[in-house]
C-alpha cells in the first residue's frame, strides 16, 4: 500500500490533530467545572437547585450533540441580530467549545455525583465539625476524596469526548477528520490509505486514554484491597 502520495498533506492532518487535541482539553476542563457546580446543586439542600441542575442534565442527556452544536452555531447568532440588531456570527470553535462544555457537563455531573455519593457520610460530618463551611467542606475534605474514585469514569468520558470532536466536521471546523476528508478531496485515488492514517490516530488516542483508565481501576482496586496490592 502506497502512503507517498499523502506524505505532503501530513502537516495539515498535524494541524487537524492539534485543533481536536485543543477542543478536547477546553472542553474537558470546562465541562468538568461546570459538572461540578451542577453536581453540587444536585446535592445541596435547596430543592429549586436540585431541580434545576436535575432538569440540565436529564435535558442534555437526553439529546445529541450533534443537536446542540447545530443550535448553537446557527441559533445564537440569530438570537443576538434579535436582541442587538447587528450581525453576530458565531465562530466554528467557539461553537464547538460552548456546546461540548454544556454537552458534557451534565455527564460530569452525575460522574461527580457519583463520587462524592461513594464517600463515607462521616468524612462530611466530621469537616462540619471542624467548623468548615458546606462549600469548604466540599472543597477542601470531600471532592479531593472523591476525585480518586471519579478518575476512571472520568478518563472513560474523556475518550468519548475525544471521539465527538469529529462531530465539528459539520460546521466546518478544521479538526482532524474535517481536514482528512479534505485531503481525500485532494488525492481522491487514496481514500484507504486517508481514513486508514485517521483510523490510527483516533485509535492511538483513545486505545491510550482506555488502558490508562483500566490501570487507574486495577490501582483503585489494590488500595482498597492491600492483601491483593502485594
Amino acid at each position: 500500500m502506497d502512503f507517498s502520495g499523502i506524505v505532503p498533506a501530513l502537516p495539515s492532518l498535524w494541524e487537524g490533530m492539534l485543533m481536536t487535541l485543543k477542543l478536547m482539553v477546553l472542553g474537558v476542563l470546562g465541562g468538568v467545572a461546570l459538572g461540578t457546580v451542577l453536581a453540587l446543586m444536585r446535592l445541596s439542600h435547596s430543592k429549586l437547585l436540585s431541580n434545576i441542575a436535575g432538569f440540565y442534565v436529564n435535558y442534555f442527556r437526553s439529546i445529541p450533540l450533534l443537536l446542540v452544536i447545530t443550535w448553537f452555531y446557527f441559533a445564537v447568532p440569530f438570537i443576538l441580530r434579535w436582541i442587538t440588531g447587528e450581525d453576530t456570527p458565531v465562530g466554528a470553535f467557539t461553537s464547538c467549545l460552548v456546546a461540548f462544555m454544556m454537552f458534557e457537563a451534565a455527564y460530569y455531573c452525575e460522574i461527580v455525583r457519583a463520587g462524592i455519593q461513594g464517600l463515607d457520610r462521616g468524612q462530611f460530618e466530621a469537616a462540619r465539625s471542624l467548623g468548615l463551611g458546606y462549600l469548604a467542606s466540599m472543597r477542601l475534605v470531600i471532592l479531593p476524596q472523591a476525585l480518586r474514585n471519579m478518575l476512571p469514569s472520568l478518563v472513560n468520558q474523556f475518550v468519548s469526548t475525544i471521539k465527538e470532536t469529529s462531530l465539528g466536521y459539520i460546521i466546518g471546523l478544521a479538526e482532524v477528520s474535517f481536514i482528512a476528508s479534505q485531503i481525500n478531496t485532494q488525492v481522491f485515488t487514496l481514500p484507504t490509505q486517508v481514513y486508514l492514517i485517521l483510523g490510527l490516530t483516533y485509535f492511538i488516542l483513545c486505545f491510550g486514554l482506555s488502558r490508562f483508565a483500566f490501570w487507574l481501576e486495577r490501582r483503585q482496586a489494590q488500595r482498597g484491597n492491600p492483601k491483593e496490592a502485594r
